[in-house]
């Protein structure tokens, strides 16, 4: 196998940040960590970074003058009512504008997530092992860089890990 992935799952989230610690001293390079929900620690430890944020103000800035523009141009401009002698320009947007600020935010958002990590209908999932998301935590080595899987076994497991397998993982242009 030349694209395989050694795999440490961990039954402890206590267990498996003490082990990222570790696994980074002794030098060895983590590819990923797979956890049922989000752990801060484990971001912070192996540096990650995300534009997420980035994409949802500048969605979130679009839908305010989108919606602020389309409602300014369908109540004033284009079609204006009176009713009772009120301005038709009043604070009466700001709920919709703040509702379709969140809705716009949180849809782009979500598309920008499935786009950039090529998920959705059809999708393969580049590791196929049992429960790894379920209630277990795993932390996934790249066998093709750290060669020497027995050193990175004997870690992993000296660490804590429950089970330590390998697995190949077919070549694709998502894992270059």
């Amino acid at each position: 196998m030349s694209n395989y992935r050694i795999l440490g799952v961990y039954n402890n989230e206590d267990k498996l940040l003490s082990s990222i610690h570790k696994i980074q001293e002794s030098g060895i390079t983590i590819h990923d960590v797979i956890t049922p929900y989000p752990i801060h620690e484990v971001i912070e430890a192996l540096k990650l970074k995300t534009r997420l944020p980035v994409v949802a103000f500048i969605s979130a800035i679009f839908a305010l003058f989108g919606t602020g523009g389309f409602l300014y141009w369908t109540s004033v401009v284009n079609y204006p009512l009176v009713f009772g002698g009120k301005p038709q320009n009043t604070l009466s947007f700001i709920i919709v504008i703040f509702v379709m600020l969140i809705n716009v935010t949180a849809v782009v958002t979500i598309l920008s997530f499935f786009i950039r990590d090529r998920k959705g209908p059809g999708a393969v999932p580049y590791l196929d092992y049992k429960g790894i998301s379920d209630d277990r935590y795993v932390i996934v080595v790249d066998g093709k860089i750290n060669t020497n899987e027995q050193v990175v076994s004997d870690l992993l497991k000296r660490e804590g890990a429950v089970e330590v397998a390998q697995i190949g993982v077919p070549e694709t242009k998502a894992n270059h």
